[in-house]
């Protein structure tokens, strides 16, 4: 999502240092989407898992383990089980979105059809819940399980949210936290907690995966109204054609005139869009200087996510994630 938009590149230190985990992160992967009987399946997984994604949140889990010192295998069924269900997130995202392009290529319900997108997201949740129970860790299970509801719950709750102006900063918080913080805090979570870390250790893994991951859908959400298609691998405007009302809108609605909010009713309640209505909410931005408040919350999020992981053990996996908080924020100007 965009991850190469900035100069320095701390998930490609992460990769570098994780390479050996990782390529048994992605053997795993390749084996558990295989079927005997459904050969769509793995075709579907491996378009969208082979697309050239960072792998972040399976990296969360793989270096989080690792800074907390876990030296066994399991770390590498948690870092498959997150992706599991991340992909198969996007294959439900991309039905419900009717999204066309998904990391700069045709979307899997594009190229099949939306039935073969929603069976195969399913096969793929199962397969994450097999691959957790075999850590024989009951905690792990409830954490990863408890994200899965979140992640649903999250996009029901945008559903009927998004294309209502009566939202708030409040409630599109409770969205992007399920929607997209729960994965990533489940992440980190569970690397602590197979690495058996001291509960204060997995409490601050938890914060800081919690608000990387609100930094990153609200920087995700800024590059809609403003970023580069090549970095982002999703059209300029994705977001406001879909009629998501996200944190730039809220902040320009909150100071809107009659005008304006008559403009945004039309264009988000109603869905009644014509040319140049782009501009003309980019201009809307623009002038409420929503985007640059927009990014200070997003900083502010990631100096979160900072404070949480410095009072973690430290070491280059610690020094790379809190890197990384900056580059989250550091992808859009």
């Amino acid at each position: 999502m965009g991850l190469d938009a900035a100069r320095t590149k701390p998930h490609e230190r992460l990769a570098s240092a994780l390479a050996g985990d990782m390529e048994a992160v992605n053997t795993l992967i390749r084996e558990r989407m295989a079927s005997e009987h459904a050969p769509r399946i793995p075709q579907v997984t491996a378009h969208l898992v082979e697309a050239g994604g960072k792998r972040l949140r399976p990296m969360l889990t793989l270096a989080t383990a690792r800074m907390c010192g876990y030296g066994g295998a399991f770390h590498v069924h948690l870092a498959a089980t997150v992706e599991f269900i991340h992909t198969a997130t996007l294959l439900h995202d991309d039905v419900v979105d009717e999204s066309g392009q998904r990391r700069g290529r045709p979307t899997a319900n594009l190229l099949w059809d939306n039935k073969s997108s929603v069976l195969v997201g399913d096969y793929l949740f199962a397969r994450s819940f097999q691959l957790m129970v075999e850590t024989g860790s009951l905690r792990v299970l409830d954490i990863l399980s408890n994200a899965a509801a979140t992640i649903a719950e999250g996009e029901v709750l945008q559903l009927t949210a998004s294309q209502d102006l009566r939202t708030d900063e409040e409630i599109y918080l409770k969205v992007i936290r399920g929607k997209t913080a729960a994965l990533f805090s489940a992440a980190t979570e569970v690397g602590g907690v197979i690495a058996g870390a001291p509960e204060d250790q997995v409490r601050a893994l938890f914060e800081y995966g919690d608000a990387l991951g609100v930094s990153f859908q609200i920087v995700d959400d800024l590059l809609d109204y403003g970023g580069d298609v090549t970095a982002t691998g999703k059209n300029v405007g994705d977001d406001f054609r879909e009629r998501k009302l996200t944190l730039p809108v809220i902040k320009a609605l909150a100071l809107a005139d009659d005008a304006e909010q008559a403009f945004w009713a039309r264009v988000i309640e109603k869905g009644d869009q014509r040319d140049g209505d782009l501009d003309r909410a980019q201009e809307l931005l623009a002038r409420h200087g929503a985007m640059a408040a927009t990014r200070a919350d997003a900083l502010a999020w990631a100096e979160r996510a900072k404070a949480a992981i410095l009072t973690l053990p430290d070491g280059e996996f610690r020094a790379m994630l809190y890197d990384l908080a900056d580059y989250v924020v550091a992808r859009v100007n």
